[in-house]
């Protein structure tokens, strides 16, 4: 389309938090491209200063209503690195369950009903269960058994608080978990049989050439343990993030955009790039599906990223079923410590995400110094230059149809902004 073209989306709808994107092309060039994250900061690194070491868990998990499980067992594992804190197997299994949790409410949330209805031309998950009545149900239940996971072993499936440094408040009776075990095992074939959906849907030919972020972990699909790996091959130290890895202020945006030390160059994390990276550990049952899928992986197409994500879904419910069937009720739920000087940091896999977390600590047990690293403000800067990369493709439509496919592609990413969802008002103006 000849001469100046400009579009605006004030708010992304489908995303938590207030998001914008405003693009400006001439003559079918892009002049300029802004992902725009324009909500006030919220100073979480700031107020944890001057607070007892024990506040952090709950704290932190105030940051995601959809993900506060990742935040808690960040903050935890830092911290029990700064203090040389050991938990024994027993927590750490019932910690990856919890986790497995978290990625099925999450997972399932942004499939059936903020990514699915991109490929039905939805306007929303409400018009989506209308056309898709059992679909979404299924979707829904599967959600619901994962918040019960939750409240199981959190105590409440929203900002749950029974994560402590050194373990867990308590421990969940054995009873509680095997109640759950009839529904996970409905749910598995569940999450079978959505991976093989999301598979058959019609995916843009779109593949991109980014660096793919993720922990690595010898013997585990990764969630709360590992080093960062890279599509590249690099295997980094967690404590050496912060030297691989910066943010970078933009004017434009309130969120930081993260790029690789010292190229300066984006990339990608998120549930695709951790499977393409650990492929070969996800469970027996979800590795045997991809095998089976008309994917091949690795893949770079950030559209495939909705399969990525059931393909985790099929994960969790299977480790979830392997860690409840064996459970016994540890004989302490918590580990002691003693408070010192110290520092620690500990990075953790959320849904949508690398999340990196590092804390400096005194020895009257209260925090001198907090950084978090969200996956988004990660992948910020590799959404926009997807997004430049994907436009050449679509600038042919029209403004309202150009607008949908950008809002469709941003959603791929599942990108969490904060802890809002805001409907889409869309600005043209054409000189």
């Amino acid at each position: 389309m000849a001469g100046e073209r400009t579009i605006r989306i004030d708010a992304l709808t489908r995303v938590e938090g207030e998001g914008a994107l405003y693009v400006r092309t001439r003559n079918g060039t892009i002049e300029d491209l802004r992902l725009q994250i324009y909500e006030p900061p919220r100073m979480f690194e700031a107020f944890l200063r001057g607070r007892s070491l024990e506040e952090v868990p709950d704290i932190t998990a105030r940051i995601c209503g959809i993900c506060p499980v990742a935040y808690q067992m960040s903050s935890v594992h830092a911290l029990e690195q700064a203090l040389g804190i050991q938990v024994t197997p027993e927590i750490r299994q019932l910690r990856r369950l919890l986790y497995c949790g978290e990625w099925i409410a999450s997972h399932t949330l942004h499939i059936y009903l903020l990514n699915a209805p991109d490929f039905f031309d939805c306007d929303s998950a409400l018009q989506m269960a209308e056309r898709f009545p059992d679909r979404v149900r299924v979707g829904l239940r599967m959600k619901k058994h994962g918040n019960q996971l939750l409240e199981a072993l959190g105590g409440r499936a929203i900002h749950p608080v029974n994560v402590a440094v050194g373990g867990f408040y308590r421990v969940p009776r054995a009873d509680q978990l095997r109640r759950l075990i009839p529904d996970f095992q409905w749910c598995l074939d569940a999450a079978q049989d959505t991976v093989r959906w999301v598979a058959s849907f019609a995916f843009p030919d779109f593949d991109r050439p980014c660096e793919l972020v993720s922990l690595v972990h010898p013997d585990e699909y990764p969630m709360n343990e590992g080093s960062i790996g890279t599509s590249s091959g690099e295997r980094i130290a967690v404590d050496k993030y912060e030297d691989c890895f910066e943010e970078r202020q933009v004017p434009y945006s309130t969120a930081y955009h993260s790029l690789r030390r010292p190229a300066g160059t984006t990339y990608l994390v998120g549930p695709l790039a951790r499977v393409n990276l650990n492929c070969d550990r996800l469970s027996p049952v979800a590795r045997q599906l991809a095998e089976e899928l008309p994917v091949s992986w690795p893949s770079r197409n950030p559209f495939h990223s909705i399969i990525a994500r059931a393909l985790e879904v099929v994960h969790a419910f299977d480790e979830a079923l392997q860690i409840m069937r064996n459970y016994r009720e540890p004989s302490q739920s918590r580990i002691a410590y003693s408070y010192r000087d110290a520092a620690g940091c500990a990075a953790t896999e959320a849904p949508r995400g690398l999340l990196y977390h590092r804390y400096a600590v005194d020895a009257g047990g209260k925090v001198t110094e907090a950084k978090i690293i969200p996956p988004t403000s990660q992948n910020q800067a590799q959404i926009e230059a997807d997004l430049r990369a994907w436009l050449p493709n679509v600038q042919h439509l029209t403004d309202p149809a150009l607008s949908r496919a950008c809002e469709n592609l941003v959603r791929c990413y599942d990108p969490c902004i904060s802890c809002a969802t805001h409907f889409l008002t869309v600005q043209i103006d054409r000189i």
